[in-house]
């Protein structure tokens, strides 16, 4: 079986987000098992709220191409999605919005088709951002991304983690490494 080469990414811009404390984990519990992961921060790949008039005048956002290029380069998603009224945050719906515009003979989802990805989400609420994950799903599975059912969440998160930015209870830590390996593995079979 080929290394799975795996994307990384919490779906918010906030420096100290608890998503990108849970992705940062899970990057860690990837690159345990032989994969190869890539760690983007969507606030180094700021992008202006998608607007058809801004696109067709300006076209798509040097920021989605450059996510895009990174996307196609990989066939495993690990995403820890912050949840925001009961679903995903708008900067990270935004970025699906733009990364899946055609652009430059490259086809609208192209970046997402044939993807296999991991979904997790850290909340302070008691259901860990449970609510997020069922619209992350949908969006995602609509793009042409196969999302896995093992998902994982972290309630209470700005207790969850320790200093070090571990999580405290070993039942949490286990779920993330449980939906890492499913990922590393189903990426490394579709596309070894």
């Amino acid at each position: 079986m080929a290394k799975a080469r795996i994307l990384a990414l919490a779906g918010s811009l906030r420096k100290d987000s608890f998503n990108k404390k849970l992705i940062r984990l899970a990057v860690v519990a990837a690159r345990d098992t032989g994969a190869e992961v890539t760690l983007v921060d969507l606030a180094d790949l700021r992008m202006p709220v998608y607007d058809g008039d801004l696109e067709a005048s300006d076209g798509v956002p040097e920021a989605a191409r450059k996510l895009r290029g990174i996307m196609l380069e990989h066939r495993g998603l690990l995403i820890a999605s912050p949840e925001l009224n009961s679903s995903v945050s708008g900067a990270f719906k935004n970025v699906i919005d733009w990364v899946s515009r055609p652009d430059q003979g490259v086809a609208s989802t192209a970046a997402f088709q044939g993807k296999v990805a991991g979904i997790m989400s850290a909340s302070t609420g008691a259901l860990g951002g449970l609510r997020g994950l069922v619209h992350l799903r949908s969006i995602l599975g609509n793009v042409g991304v196969l999302v896995l059912p093992e998902q994982a969440t972290v309630s209470k998160a700005g207790e969850a983690f320790d200093e070090a930015g571990a999580l405290k209870d070993a039942k949490q830590a286990e779920g993330v490494k449980k939906v890492v390996g499913r990922v590393v593995e189903v990426a490394g079979r579709l596309h070894g």
